[in-house]
C-alpha cells in the first residue's frame, strides 16, 4: 500500500516535472518594454536565445549579432527575447528610455522586457529557474541562455561569447532541425 502510494507520488511528480520542461519559457510571464505582456505561450516549439541586456555597457553592440541572429533565423522559428537588467548598474532608468535607445542606435524589432532582475532573491522566476536547473546565473550583462523547442536548456553561455560565435549558432540551427 504505502509502496504503492509512493510510486504513484513519484510518477506525478514526473509528469509535472516534465510538463514544466516542455512548457519551457511559455510557463513564465514577463512584462514587454511596450507594457503588457509578452505572450510567450506563442513561443512553445520554438527555440528562444534570452539575454539579460544593458544599454551602458561595454558589450552592448552585441545587440546587432541578436538582430542578426533574429533576421536570420526568425522566419524559421527562432525568438530572441533581451531581457535589460539594472542589476549591474549599466541601464537607463527607464524602459522607455532603453526602448529609445535601442530604436535609435540599433533598429531593434525582437521582443523584450522591461527592466528585469537577472539574478539573487529578486531575481526573474524565469533566471530562478535557469538556476535551478542548471546552476547558471548572469555574472554580468550579455549572458545567454538557449531554450530548445522542447522546453529544454541547450546552452548558457557568458558576455564574451557573442551571439552570432559559432557555439551558439550550431546549436540554434540543430533545435530548429529538430536535432
Amino acid at each position: 500500500m504505502i509502496m504503492s502510494k509512493v510510486i504513484g507520488l513519484a510518477a506525478a511528480l514526473f509528469v509535472v516535472g516534465a510538463q514544466a520542461a516542455l512548457a519551457g519559457i511559455s510557463q513564465f510571464s514577463f512584462t514587454s518594454i511596450d507594457g503588457g505582456a509578452l505572450d510567450t505561450a506563442a513561443w512553445e516549439g520554438k527555440p528562444v536565445l534570452v539575454v539579460n541586456s544593458a544599454s551602458r555597457c561595454g558589450f552592448t553592440p552585441q545587440y546587432n549579432g541578436m538582430q542578426d541572429l533574429y533576421d536570420r533565423y526568425r522566419d524559421q522559428g527562432l525568438v530572441v527575447l533581451a531581457v535589460p537588467s539594472q542589476d549591474f548598474r549599466q541601464e537607463l532608468a527607464t524602459a522607455e528610455e532603453v526602448k529609445d535607445f535601442c530604436a535609435v542606435n540599433f533598429d531593434l524589432d525582437f521582443p523584450m522586457t522591461d527592466i528585469t532582475h537577472v539574478r539573487g532573491d529578486a531575481a526573474h522566476p524565469f533566471y530562478k529557474w535557469v538556476k535551478q536547473e542548471t546552476g547558471f546565473e548572469p555574472t554580468w550583462n550579455f549572458h545567454k541562455v538557449l531554450i530548445g523547442p522542447d522546453g529544454e536548456i541547450l546552452g548558457t553561455y557568458d558576455s564574451l561569447v557573442k551571439p552570432t560565435s559559432s557555439k551558439i549558432t550550431k546549436a540554434i540551427e540543430q533545435a530548429l532541425a529538430g536535432n
